[in-house]
């Protein structure tokens, strides 16, 4: 059985990959972000019952970013640049 780590990655049996941001033992509910950034939520019930194994942090962290591929090469270009967080780009787009 594997307890749910907050910052840990999981996959489930289906191929879907989430991290857990947040425990809540008071209302007994596990808080997760999918790859594709989508939020969701399950109960320890739900969570003790479905298959999981323990996941990398994919390397790929566009998941959750709407940009297109030209946007995706320039952000790595930047990011080669000496910046040390892809995100402060990205902050600076708008």
């Amino acid at each position: 059985m594997i307890s749910p780590q907050v910052g840990s990655w999981y996959r489930r049996l289906d191929g879907r990959l989430f991290e857990v941001v947040a425990v809540d033992d008071e209302e007994l509910t596990v808080e997760l972000q999918y790859f594709d950034g989508t939020i969701g939520e399950m109960d320890f019930d739900l969570w003790h019952g479905v298959e999981l194994e323990p996941a990398a942090a994919p390397e790929d962290y566009s998941g959750p970013l709407d940009l297109d591929r030209p946007e995706l090469r320039e952000l790595r270009e930047v990011a080669g640049l000496g910046w040390h967080d892809p995100m402060e780009f990205v902050d600076r787009l708008d």
